[in-house]
């Protein structure tokens, strides 16, 4: 089963130095049927306007990753963590027993990200954050696993979080295929960050959403050039 959620239907917030859009109920907008998927909790669309950001506000018990599509943001905590990420990189804060902290956007462009909130399978647990450059070069044509907390992964490249989950991107060129198994008791959820595709046949284009749930494997197909960002959660 996989579920089109066109970006049309998100929920919109438009603050004029944040324009976000919605894939789950978040703030003020409010959708019983777009709850949660499996554990993936929140998955926002923002647009943060150049010289803003996120004034200090605190999180507890949530792993919340950042992908950056374009510009760049700057993470500051309570912890003495200071970091930027570009766009194509990923950072991670497990805010575990709680943490505050600030993004701002001191380019002067727009920056463009994904925050995806996915719920933490350790309640309480210290508090955290990472930043990784992940070259957009290294995963065409295949999903590359940037952040995760999944057994199998362990040891690897991703940026580790505290749930049994996994946040994946990939790259493909117009009319390429890539093929990804979906495991039993686990769902997906795929956004094109840029690009048009076809999912087992569904067309998406860029930043429609894609929630997976009940398939073997999914058939990403690309009909322009096309970036892509993958969560798979327990369901």
């Amino acid at each position: 089963m996989i579920e089109h959620r066109p970006f049309e239907t998100l929920g919109k917030a438009n603050f004029g130095w944040l324009n976000a859009n919605h894939h789950f109920s978040f703030g003020h907008y409010r959708d019983a049927k777009r709850q949660a998927w499996g554990k993936l909790r929140v998955w926002n669309d923002d647009e943060i306007a150049a010289g803003t950001g996120f004034d200090p506000h605190p999180h507890r018990d949530m792993e919340i990753i950042t992908y950056v599509r374009e510009g760049a943001i700057t993470h500051r905590d309570n912890l003495g963590n200071q970091g930027r990420t570009e766009a194509g990189d990923v950072q991670v804060m497990s805010a575990g027993s709680g943490i505050t902290h600030a993004e701002y956007n001191l380019e002067p462009v727009t920056t463009r990200l994904f925050q995806i909130w996915i719920e933490t399978d350790q309640v309480g647990a210290k508090p955290s954050w990472g930043a990784k450059a992940f070259p957009r070069e290294a995963r065409e044509a295949g999903f590359e696993i940037l952040a995760s907390g999944r057994p199998g992964d362990a040891g690897g490249d991703a940026l580790p979080i505290n749930a049994d989950a996994a946040v994946m991107a990939a790259t493909l060129k117009a009319g390429q295929t890539l093929v990804q198994p979906i495991a039993p008791g686990r769902a997906a959820y795929l956004v094109p960050a840029t690009g048009a595709v076809t999912v087992n046949g569904l067309a998406l284009k860029a930043r429609d959403g894609a929630a997976i749930r009940d398939e073997r494997e999914i058939r990403v197909t690309a009909e322009a050039d096309a970036e892509l960002v993958l969560v798979e959660v327990a369901a």
